[in-house]
């Protein structure tokens, strides 16, 4: 579930799944693709302790769409 609701409000999580859409890859990996990417934005906060900012995930988004 949590990779549905990330899916429909997290900016972050709707670019990914935008991006893997486009390259035609089914609905349900697309939900466990997002689900892994939450896992890893999770783990980077509680490794940096740090709160949640949208634009660090954003920017390397706009770097990697850019190659």
């Amino acid at each position: 579930m949590p990779g549905l609701v990330a899916k429909r409000h997290n900016p972050v999580i709707i670019a990914l799944a935008k991006r893997l859409k486009d390259r035609g890859m089914v609905p349900k990996a697309i939900v466990g693709a997002s689900m892994r990417k939450l896992v890893h934005l999770i783990y980077g906060i509680v490794k940096s302790g740090q709160p949640f900012d949208l634009q660090i995930p954003l920017q390397q988004l706009a770097f990697q769409d850019g190659i």
